[in-house]
């Protein structure tokens, strides 16, 4: 599918159109800015100057007016992006305050209204240009002594006229603005100007509803976790989730329109020397809502495997009864099932897949209702026996796994349970695999899992079976592709190996409303050409995209570079705790060979703890794992990635020049929790967070991970700025490519804050989409091409 021209002619006809629509605000705003123009100075500011989009939101001293709360309604019809911006204001002051308001907009933006509460007199704004707006920036900085709005140098701005904001009160204000958004392709982009810094901690709701007359396949947000609804093919709801609403950044979305079955765009952001780069591979199939009838393209086979162990007892075992109810009766007629439940001995509902009709609920919601839990966890022949059943004809064969405690009974070797899923699969099972409580092994479900294609869910203590399992069936819901396989070609259709460090390795199968999103790196700037093969809708196919490197690569999109340095270390840290099985084994051998009275590993007492029992590794493995754990701290170092094992990088006291130290000091943070640590709530938190990573298609700016004691952290001292990154070190922010000689290093330049030769520097660094690096509080030491620069700035 050869990329789309970014104007066609039906674009020229929209932008007409809009012209039209639009030309009485762009007068109004004309003739305001005009009026700028002739003034000898520009209109003096009020006392409080509104900046809703930085973390330094007044130009008050002392903060008189505040921003508690922002609320975004986004329309998107045809590429047209009509934005409603509400501001909600304080003043905890005991006296009236007067205010004006600031808004950075994308290049085209047109004003089409601004409103208050109780106002009086007809409001007023101003749409600047880009040098009035330079010249807004560099006045607002100087009265606030600090470098916050030059986050959106180069953007333009609204400047709204005065308004009141009472004593001990609230204030709304609501700004509109429209503009028409750029394609690339079949993709459409819209941004809302947020500042990125770690400070910024104001909630944003925002709701985007897009429509459009070809078909939308799948929406996207490389910046916030976001909620989608579709309503029909031809719009498309997205929500910022609640969870996501102080999460700073600029929010980006990003829309496919339907061209074929599938669909695809690709974003690539180039290395410095412009050689090579990264990319993202998004593509989505669109959501197809079937009916309750045998009129599935791809039917489902699935197989419930219920721990019925003397854990079970009570809640959990009626929880579980019932999420296996409501996955019996939420497959649709023809599709197949069976369920085995296993404590110490295995039963079957059946020897093999029965189809689903009235008859054969009936008997499934029977059989689940005489399930008594009791007895010990024999997890090996549970699961051998699911995968050993043949599934029907022509479907996709699926198992559904539940456990709440390691394996006692039978086989309980971690080595030889992720073998039977990995070597004894022979209809190819795709295994989703549930946790239930802190009392199981997480890397050896997490490993069942992804080796089959599937993922793993950990229900926590006080969490609702029944609700997690019905999650995961809901997104197992038409099957659109299965066993896809992604390789990119030439222009012969021949493997290159111009593209390598492709994540996720394996490719997991699409279900209706899936999107794909594929990191990789690339070389060269020859098109890119990818082939996606696989079972689609019953029918096996190979659908073809082609994109060009030269105008998919852009600096503005250093996200993609950060996506795929978060995955790579997602992927090296999965490889450390793989490692950690084998280690386990060498304990247990160790362990069985003592004699009974000098055991400390038996089926009731399993902490598998393995660093103080564990013998010596070999020396091969311990250099392998040196190697990755070198490479992690390479990576977290470049972009400013930091997780629960390197999150000590953050830490004022870090000499980075001592490289053998931080090394040391890293290795044995895996060490003691990746390889060591496989069960319990201090396991649990590694399986959530590196399951996060491992997928990871959003940026998570502020480092935030699950600890050891399942409580949430966040890190201040490390600002992610474009690609690369800042340190924090006392009252100084040191550049990612310097931190290393930071006791060495002498800057080539100073540079004072508001200086001739600071703006200069700004401006230049607009050019290379840099500018979010002059915005930090405190002096700054960064890097520009050969040369090391010390911006120095005054107290505020």
């Amino acid at each position: 599918m050869k990329r789309l021209a970014s104007f066609t002619a039906q674009h020229m006809a929209l932008v007409a159109t809009m012209i039209a629509v639009l030309i009485p605000f762009s007068m109004a705003s004309t003739t305001a800015c005009a009026q700028t123009y002739q003034q000898t100075a520009p209109r003096p500011w009020s006392s409080n100057v509104i900046i809703p989009q930085t973390y330094r939101m007044s130009t008050a001293a002392n903060y008189n007016v505040h921003v508690t709360g922002v609320s975004a309604d986004v329309s998107i019809v045809e590429q047209v992006a009509t934005t409603t911006m509400q501001v909600h204001l304080s003043n905890p002051t005991d006296q009236d305050q007067v205010a004006e308001i600031v808004i950075p907009v994308p290049e085209g933006a047109v004003v089409k209204g601004f409103t208050f509460e109780g106002n009086k007199d007809e409001p007023t704004t101003e749409l600047l240009s880009k040098l009035e707006a330079r010249k807004t920036f560099e006045a607002i900085v100087a009265k606030l002594k600090d470098p916050a709005l030059l986050e959106f140098a180069g953007l333009n701005l609204i400047r709204s006229s005065v308004f009141p904001v009472p004593a001990k009160g609230t204030q709304k204000v609501e700004v509109i603005y429209e503009h028409l958004l750029t394609a690339d392709g079949d993709r459409v982009d819209y941004v809302l100007p947020r500042s990125g810094s770690v400070m910024y901690d104001t909630p944003w709701k925002v709701k985007v509803n897009i429509r459009s007359k070809r078909s939308i396949t799948t929406a996207y947000s490389p910046s916030h976790s976001i909620q989608t609804r579709q309503f029909n093919e031809n719009q498309i709801m997205a929500l910022v989730e609640e969870s996501a609403t102080a999460t700073p950044g600029a929010f980006q979305l990003s829309y496919l329109l339907k061209q074929g079955a599938v669909s695809a765009s690709m974003f690539a952001y180039p290395d410095a020397d412009n050689k090579g780069g990264y990319f993202l591979l998004l593509a989505g199939t669109g959501k197809k809502e079937f009916a309750k009838t045998d009129e599935v393209p791809i039917k489902r086979d699935i197989v419930l495997v219920i721990d019925r162990s003397g854990s079970m007892r009570g809640k959990k075992i009626e929880q579980a009864r019932e999420a296996a109810r409501q996955v019996v009766e939420g497959l649709k007629f023809g599709e197949s099932f069976n369920i085995i439940t296993y404590s110490d001995e295995i039963t079957k509902f059946s020897e093999q897949a029965v189809v689903k009709d009235k008859k054969s609920i009936k008997k499934a919601i029977a059989f689940l209702d005489a399930i008594v839990a009791r007895g010990g966890t024999n997890l090996h022949e549970a699961l051998k026996r699911s995968l050993q059943i043949e599934p029907g004809e022509a479907t996709l064969p699926i198992t559904m796994f539940l456990t709440d405690g390691l394996p006692t009974v039978g086989e309980t070797s971690e080595l030889a349970i992720r073998k039977l899923a990995s070597d004894e699969n022979p209809h190819s099972r795709r295994v989703f695999t549930f946790g239930v409580g802190y009392d199981v092994n997480t890397p050896l479900l997490d490993k069942i899992a992804t080796t089959t294609r599937a993922f793993s869910t950990f229900v926590l203590p006080g969490q609702d079976v029944e609700a997690k399992v019905a999650t995961v069936f809901k997104g197992l819901d038409g099957p659109i592709i299965s066993n896809p396989e992604l390789q990119v070609v030439t222009a012969n259709g021949k493997p290159t190996s111009r593209v390598s460090n492709l994540l996720p390795n394996s490719i997991p199968d699409l279900y209706s409303g899936d999107q794909l999103v594929v990191l990789g790196r690339y070389r060269g700037k020859r098109p890119l050409r990818f082939e996606l093969d696989g079972n689609f809708r019953g029918e096996q196919r190979t659908f073809r995209f082609e994109f060009d490197i030269r105008e998919s690569a852009k600096t503005s999109n250093a996200f993609v570079a950060r996506l795929w340095a978060s995955r790579r270390i997602a992927s090296l840290t999965d490889t450390i705790r793989d490692l950690g099985a084998t280690q386990l084994a060498a304990v247990v051998a160790a362990n069985v060979s003592k004699p009974a009275q000098q055991q400390t590993l038996t089926s009731k007492k399993n902490p598998l703890m393995l660093a103080s029992a564990a013998p010596a590794m070999p020396s091969a493995t311990e250099q392998r794992i040196r190697e990755m754990v070198d490479e992690i701290v390479s990576l977290s170092t470049e972009f400013g990635i930091l997780t629960e094992y390197t999150s000590f990088l953050a830490e004022e006291g870090i000499d980075f020049s001592d490289k053998d130290a931080i090394s040391k000091r890293a290795n044995a943070n895996y060490y003691d929790r990746a390889v060591g640590c496989r069960v319990g709530v201090g396991s649990v938190n590694q399986e959530l967070n590196n399951s996060l990573q491992r997928g990871q298609s959003k940026l998570n700016v502020t480092n935030a991970y699950w600890t050891a004691d399942m409580k949430r952290a966040t890190i201040t001292n490390v600002q992610q700025c474009n690609s690369g990154a800042y340190f924090r070190r006392g009252e100084r922010w040191i550049s990612n490519s310097l931190v290393e000689k930071e006791n060495d290093v002498k800057p080539d330049r100073t540079i004072e804050f508001e200086s001739k030769e600071y703006y200069e520097l700004v401006w230049d660094l607009v050019e290379l989409n840099r500018q979010q690096e002059m915005t930090l509080e405190g002096e700054i030491l960064i890097k520009l091409g050969d040369e090391s620069i010390l911006i120095t700035k005054g107290k505020k």
